[in-house]
Order: structure tokens, then C-alpha cells, then sequence
């Protein structure tokens, strides 16, 4: 006989429910007729008190059942409890009128009690038992009545078709296993159900945390609001964006949540709900937790009922501030090209000229004689011719940086350089100090060497230029990550710095806040950059200087193979 594990908790608080009070009921019972109808006889008084050790026992199993070894007892504790309970029930029986007794009905609460325990193939063995002690019984009371002990004849009696105590029998032999079937088939039928109903409940409980942590986990914000304007559901990414956090504004109106910060996203939320109309795609503004202003690609779709009624809306949006930086790169990248392709075409088409017109002004300065205002007209013809042929140098420098070079570059070298270099240009006085800081004595990096030290010089000369002959402080920092592969050079002044508007402009061509500027040596350093795939960008507040910031790749180890793969592929792309 196969038990069926009644304590695994696929419905067993379900099977709990009927078969504690099941067992409790028939202790309850048999100790009513024990104790106060036959008076506790001799002969049932010790299996009454193991059949009442093994209830409460059975009882606190049941109702404890934490861990395996507790449900290992009780399949062990449960036969027993059933064999207890067949001897008092057999005794009660016997010594209360035997076939005539009232009490023979507690064999049914027995097999009832198995059906919720065994399946129906072990309730109706359980059946067969029953029916077995049953006759044994009234075998043995007939041969005690006719005294004559346990014999053959007692045992005709029973099975006599003729005499009255054989339809009795043979009717509780009927009870008894109509009983088991009905009530094993139910249990079985039962125990099924429980099984379908947890398989389905822990799908439903699977789909339900799979769908919750993909919405949750969505890299794009999402906000559902029902159809009166509440807030139902707000994932993570919508708490990152939009800086509310979940619990505090689930339930509110959105109209009340979003006033301050970003109302418009209130107002479309509402005229969606209101409209009927979804909102495809659009951008709009709002205000982080921050303060910082934020613009959001936002788009509003519909949840309906079957029978097309609004439900609420459902929010999708993610923050576009880094697509719009990769847009407006991608748009001076755009703007670069076209000017070095106009710059080259313009500087070789004015530069003969200029240079004959220069040395013909220098031939006529050497050999004419001039004085007042014609020697000042003469001096500002070739100052100016001068200047102009190195803002057409620079023209030059600008669109020549196309087709780019990938070589091993020692960077702590090349700023050593650059900074002899800067000690003997026009722009570098010695009210201006300059360190280099690192840890680094040699530090390999991928790049073009010639690109390098224009690009360091440039940013050198305009930090001269900016801090002027007032001086200050021009430090270069080197800080390398070699587990990453980057190293990082700040190039800092303690100059007056610059506004956030005008952040944004000093890389353009011709752009410029300096008296004299030209306007490109910052676009040169940007399109090196931009040449040599190297970050660059600029940190700088009014009254407190300016750090530009340039991450480079660093150089693996001669042995790694990979750097060749990474210079071929770096100067491919470039070309």
C-alpha cells in the first residue's frame, strides 16, 4: 500500500483543515464512550491511553510540520494510529452489543480518516481491515454468548444466510466499503485538484514575478495611471529618471505628484486620458530631483477593457541627454568637416597670394624710406600680412588632421616636452607656473606623437593666453587605470574660467573670447581628438579656473597580441 505524502504542501493546508478535526472528533468520541458510558473497562484502558499519547502526538505533528524529520514521524506515527484506533473501536463495539451495538459507526470515521491520509487503493485495503475486525468481533462475541469458545460454529452462525445476525454483517461490510470508495474517490479526486491548483498557482506566481521584473527592471521609465489620474505602477528606471520614489507616489494623482517639477508630463498624461488620443512620440522638459533640467522621449499608450473602455494610461519615456550630447558630437563632428574641407581649399587659394603680397611689402619697407603716418601704414601691412599667414597656417594644421597614425607613445615624455616648448613661446610668461603630476616615469599609450604634442600645446598656449600677465598655475595630471586601459590627463588653470553657455561653444571653429583669437586652436584640440577616438571634455565655473579632461587608451604589454589587432583596427577606422 503506497502512502501519499499528505504533509507536502501542495493543499496541505486544505487537507489540514478536514483531517485534524476528523481525528480530534473521533478522540473526542471514543473518549465519551470509554470514560463516561462503559467507565473505563480493564481491557481498554492502556490501548486508550496510547490511542490518546498518539492523537495528541499525530495532532502537534500536523500542526508543527516545519521540516522533513517531523513528516517523516508522522508517516510513521499514522499506521500505528490507525491500528490503535481499530482496537479501541473493536473493543467498544464488543463490549457494547456487538452485532447490535450503536457505536459501529466509528469505523466509518476511521475510514474517512484514511481516505484523507492513504489514496483509494489504500482506503479501501483500510476498508478491508475494518470489515475484518468487524466480523472478528462479532465471531468472538457469538462464541463467548453460546460458550462455546472460538469454534467452528460461531463462524457458520455468521455466514447462515438463514439467520438474522448475517444481513447486519453483511450490510456494515457494505457501509464500510461504499464509505471507502466515495470517500477515497473524493480525497483522490482531491488531492488532484491540489495538485493542479499549486502547478497553476506557481505558474501564475512564475508569470506574475517574470512580468514584474521585466517591467521593474526596464532600462526606459514606466508610469501607469489609472483612469481617474492615479499613480498605479512606477518602475525603477522611472524612479532614477523622474527622482520620486515608488511607494510615495503610488496612489496619488499625477496631476498632485508632478506639479512642481515637470507639469507637462502631468498635462499629457491627463489630455490622454481625457482625449482618448495616445501620445506616439514626442520630447519634453522636466526638472530631476536634481534640479538639473532633463529632456525625456516620452510616449503614451492605452489599456482598455473588453469592451473598449479606458482603463488608464501606461507611460513609456527614457532620458535623451545622452543621445542629444551624441547628436550635437555627431553635428560638430559634421560642422569640423566641413570646415577643414572649406579651410584647406581657402588657405591654399589665398596663401601665394599672400605670400607674394608679403614679400613685396617687405622689398618696398627695405628700400623706400618712410616716415610718420606711411611708415605706420607700412608696419600694419605687414603685421597684419603676418597674422593672417599663421591664421592660414592654422587653416592648414586644422585640415590636415584626417588620416591619423597609430603608434606605442610615451605620454609622460611627450608633456615633458611640451612643456620645453611652452617655456620658449611668445605666450608663456614667468609669472606662470607649471607642474606636471604623476606616479607614472613611463606610461605607453596608443596615438600619434606629432598629434599628441599639438594637442597638449594648444591647450597650453590658450591656458597662457587666458591666465595673461597676471600669471598663475598651469598643472598637467596624469592618472593611469591599467586594469581598465585608460589614463586620464587633466590639463588645469586657475584662470577665470568660463560659463556653462560658453562651455558648450569653445570647441567650435572661429570661436573665440580672446581679443586676438583666432578661434581655433580649441577646434584643432577637438578635432585631434575626434582623429585619434580620444574623450575629451571640459569642466570649468566662473572665478574658478578650468580642467580640461582627455582619457586615452593605454598600450598592453609587448606580449599581448591584441595591440597590434588594436593599432590595425584604430588606424583603419581612422583612414
Amino acid at each position: 500500500m503506497r502512502t501519499v505524502h499528505f504533509m507536502e504542501h501542495t493543499g496541505i493546508n486544505h487537507r489540514l483543515a478536514l483531517f485534524i478535526p476528523i481525528r480530534l472528533g473521533t478522540y473526542v468520541i471514543l473518549f465519551a464512550v470509554v470514560a463516561l458510558w462503559m467507565g473505563y473497562p480493564s481491557f481498554l484502558q492502556l490501548p486508550f491511553i496510547l490511542y490518546s499519547v498518539f492523537t495528541l502526538l499525530f495532532a502537534l505533528i500536523l500542526a508543527f510540520d516545519r521540516h522533513q524529520r517531523l513528516r517523516n514521524i508522522a508517516a510513521l506515527v499514522t499506521p500505528l494510529h490507525f491500528i490503535l484506533e481499530l482496537v479501541v473501536e473493536s473493543g467498544i463495539i464488543y463490549a457494547t452489543g456487538n452485532v447490535n451495538s450503536p457505536f459501529s459507526a466509528l469505523f466509518i470515521l476511521t475510514i474517512v480518516s484514511a481516505a484523507l491520509t492513504y489514496r483509494l487503493i489504500g482506503t479501501l485495503i483500510v476498508a478491508s481491515i475494518v470489515s475484518l475486525a468487524y466480523a472478528f468481533i462479532i465471531w468472538l462475541g457469538l462464541s463467548y454468548f453460546n460458550d462455546s469458545g472460538i469454534s467452528g460454529k460461531a463462524l457458520k452462525t455468521i455466514f447462515d444466510v438463514q439467520d438474522e445476525v448475517f444481513y447486519p454483517i453483511f450490510l456494515h461490510f457494505l457501509i464500510f466499503y461504499l464509505a471507502a470508495f466515495i470517500t477515497g474517490y473524493l480525497a483522490e479526486r482531491l488531492r488532484r485538484q491540489d495538485r493542479q491548483l499549486a502547478d497553476t498557482s506557481t505558474a501564475l506566481r512564475k508569470a506574475k514575478l517574470e512580468t514584474d521584473d521585466i517591467l521593474r527592471n526596464l532600462n526606459s521609465g514606466l508610469i501607469t495611471v489609472d483612469a481617474s489620474g492615479q499613480i498605479i505602477f512606477f518602475n525603477h528606471a522611472a524612479e532614477n529618471i523622474l527622482g520620486y520614489r515608488e511607494e510615495s507616489v503610488c496612489g496619488l494623482l499625477c496631476t498632485e505628484v508632478f506639479a512642481e517639477r515637470m507639469p507637462y508630463l502631468a498635462v499629457f498624461l491627463m489630455n490622454s486620458i481625457r482625449n482618448h488620443v495616445p501620445q506616439i512620440r514626442r520630447e519634453i522638459e522636466i526638472t530631476d530631483g536634481s534640479g538639473n533640467r532633463v529632456p525625456l522621449g516620452l510616449s503614451i499608450s492605452h489599456l482598455t477593457e473588453e469592451d473598449k473602455k479606458l482603463r488608464g494610461v501606461i507611460a513609456i519615456f527614457s532620458d535623451l541627454t545622452e543621445a542629444k550630447l551624441l547628436e550635437a558630437k555627431v553635428r560638430s563632428a559634421d560642422r569640423l568637416t566641413a570646415v577643414g574641407e572649406l579651410s584647406a581649399s581657402i588657405a591654399h587659394e589665398i596663401r601665394n597670394p599672400l605670400a607674394a603680397i608679403s614679400g613685396s611689402v617687405e622689398v618696398l619697407k627695405s628700400d623706400i624710406e618712410l616716415s610718420g603716418e606711411n611708415r605706420r601704414l607700412m608696419d600694419l601691412i605687414v603685421k597684419e600680412s603676418h597674422r593672417l599667414s599663421r591664421i592660414l597656417s592654422e587653416f592648414l594644421d586644422y585640415s590636415r588632421i584626417e588620416r591619423t597614425a597609430y603608434n606605442k607613445v610615451d605620454l609622460c615624455r611627450v608633456v615633458g616636452d611640451t612643456i620645453q616648448v611652452l617655456h620658449h613661446h611668445e605666450s608663456f610668461n614667468e609669472s606662470i607656473k607649471v607642474r606636471f603630476e604623476t606616479e607614472e616615469s613611463i606610461l605607453y599609450v596608443v596615438g600619434d606623437e606629432d598629434l599628441f604634442k599639438q594637442l597638449l600645446l594648444n591647450l597650453s598656449v590658450n591656458a597662457c593666453e587666458v591666465l595673461g600677465t597676471d600669471g598663475g598655475s598651469l598643472t598637467f595630471r596624469l592618472v593611469s587605470d591599467k586594469e581598465e586601459g585608460t589614463a586620464v590627463l587633466f590639463v588645469d588653470d586657475n584662470g577665470p574660467g568660463i560659463t556653462q553657455n560658453l562651455s558648450k561653444q569653445i570647441f567650435e571653429p572661429f570661436f573665440s573670447t580672446k581679443k586676438n583669437g583666432s578661434g581655433l586652436g580649441l577646434a584643432i584640440v577637438n578635432r585631434i581628438c575626434s582623429a585619434l577616438k580620444l574623450d575629451l571634455s571640459v569642466d570649468s565655473q566662473p572665478g574658478e579656473g578650468t580642467t580640461f579632461k582627455i582619457e586615452f587608451h593605454i598600450f598592453k604589454s609587448p606580449n599581448d597580441t591584441s595591440n597590434v589587432l588594436e593599432l590595425d583596427e584604430l588606424t583603419a577606422d581612422a583612414n
